[in-house]
Parts: structure tokens; C-alpha cells; sequence
């Protein structure tokens, strides 16, 4: 398992360094295994799609540490891309925050982010949030690099200043976040193109980008935000959003029509599903 996990990291390294890196997130082993069939690079695992589509609760802080490493162990046992998943606040202080880079790490995967939210958290695209003093995360963070077997492990820092303090703040942060030893930054929830530009001018090390649809950032393409820096960009929730919608949609016809001969068309087949499972009956 270690000598797996330290190839995905050193992987997704060595990719970061030529080139911006897109990770679908999944949100089951399912998932993961078509995002690698579908030849993608690397995976992400969304907080809120753990919270969402495992457990069926909002994304507010409620998941634990048992329940993510679980879930990363299942995603991770079924496709040799790298992943990537989003450690919350942590699981706790400093001590839980080494805890969760050593149950990740023995999980098989090749980083994750922790945030300077206070816990519980909120989703990083909503009012409400509150931060954690500066020199609090940064201890945090220096205990999690320090906690690493494997020095390709990705220690990514999410700062949610932007939303709740300033812009300026968020950018200073980054720069202590940096100095405490993360790998990489992740301005979320930046307000235009024109502040990711000049986010990644202000910080110029590797940056991760978050497109998920409806929150405060907008739109942008993989090009554009290749073309400004940003090395590893996110679609957390993209999937769950396609599949519940789908869900919902055939939940309604069924109901009114007693039957599923309408839906055939938007079914994936059962030799599909066999194919995607690697499955020869």
C-alpha cells in the first residue's frame, strides 16, 4: 500500500510541475473508477459530497475522521490515480490535524487540503464563516507537514479569508501558510477573473482553483485558469450535482407513470456497468 501511495503522490508531483492538473470529484468508488475510465489524471474528494451522498447531511462540520478515511480507502482501492481529499478544518488541533495526513497517507492517497475555518465549518461559498487566528492554522499546518512519511504527500492550505475578512487578508495569509510549510494555496471562494489574476500574481506559488457551480466564483475555463498559473483545479461537486439531478428527474416520471420504458435511453446498461466494474460474468 505505502510504495502505491508514494507513486500517486510523486505522480501527481511531477504532473504539477508541466502542467495544470483537472480532478473531477467522486463521490463513491464508483465515481472514481469512471473518472479514471474517462482519462482524467487525478481525483478529488469534496468534504461536502462525503457529507452530501455517504451520509446525507449538509456539509456544516459533521463528518468525522473514521468516516473520511473510509471513504478515501474505498475510492483509492479501486483506481491508481492520485487523489486528493479535503481534510475540513482537520478533525481537530494540531495533534488530529498529523492524525488525518497519517490516516490519509496509509489510505493511499496523494494529498489534501486542511482550512482556516473555525469548526464546525461552513461550505466555503456561504455567509457565516469564521476564521481561525493566523498563528493557530499555521501550527496546524506545520504539525500535518511534519506528520508526512512520504515528502511528495501534498499539504494543500485552503484559506477562506476572502469571504470573511478581505482580500488583502487572504493574500497575507497565504504568505504565512507558505512559510509554515504548505505545498500549495487554495484561495477559496475569489469574487471575479480579475482576482484570480491577481491572486495569482500576489502569491505566485502553485494554486488550486475551485469551479463549483453555483458559489461566488465564476465561471471559467481549465485554459484560463492554466493560462494564469493555477496548477490543480477542482470540480468537487459536479457529479453528485449531474446525478441527483438525474435522480430526482427519474424519481418524478416513475411516480407518475408506474413504469421505467421511458428511461431506458438515460440508463447506463448493465454490460456499461460491468465494463466500468472491470466484471466478466
Amino acid at each position: 500500500m505505502e510504495s502505491r501511495q508514494v507513486s500517486r503522490a510523486a505522480r501527481l508531483r511531477a504532473a504539477l510541475r508541466e502542467h495544470t492538473v483537472v480532478m473531477p470529484g467522486a463521490f463513491n468508488a464508483l465515481t472514481a473508477r469512471a473518472i479514471e475510465r474517462a482519462g482524467f489524471e487525478a481525483i478529488y474528494l469534496s468534504g461536502a459530497a462525503l457529507a452530501n451522498s455517504v451520509l446525507g447531511v449538509p456539509d456544516i462540520g459533521l463528518t468525522t475522521l473514521t468516516e473520511a478515511v473510509a471513504h478515501a480507502t474505498r475510492c483509492a482501492a479501486v483506481t491508481k490515480l492520485p487523489i486528493v481529499a479535503d481534510a475540513d478544518t482537520g478533525f481537530g488541533g494540531p495533534a488530529n490535524a498529523a492524525r488525518t495526513v497519517e490516516e490519509f497517507e496509509r489510505a493511499g492517497l496523494a494529498g489534501l487540503h486542511l482550512e482556516d475555518q473555525e469548526f464546525p465549518k461552513r461550505c466555503g461559498h456561504l455567509p457565516g464563516k469564521r476564521l481561525v487566528p493566523v498563528e493557530e492554522f499555521c501550527e496546524k499546518l506545520s504539525a500535518a507537514v511534519a506528520a508526512r512519511r512520504n515528502p511528495d504527500f501534498l499539504i494543500i492550505a485552503r484559506t477562506d479569508a476572502r469571504g470573511v475578512t478581505s482580500y488583502d487578508d487572504a493574500v497575507q495569509r497565504a504568505h504565512r501558510y507558505i512559510q509554515a510549510g504548505a505545498d500549495v494555496i487554495f484561495p477559496e471562494a475569489l469574487e471575479s477573473r480579475e482576482e484570480l489574476a491577481r491572486f495569482a500574481r500576489d502569491v505566485p506559488v502553485p494554486l488550486l482553483a475551485n469551479l463549483t457551480e453555483f458559489g461566488r466564483t465564476p465561471p471559467c475555463s481549465v485554459a484560463e485558469l492554466s493560462d494564469l498559473g493555477y496548477r490543480l483545479i477542482i470540480f468537487p461537486v459536479t457529479l453528485q450535482r449531474i446525478a441527483m439531478k438525474a435522480v430526482n428527474d427519474a424519481l418524478r416520471e416513475l411516480k407518475a407513470s408506474g413504469q421505467t420504458a421511458g428511461l431506458l435511453d438515460r440508463m447506463q446498461t448493465r454490460q456499461e456497468l460491468y465494463d466500468l466494474l472491470d466484471y466478466r460474468p
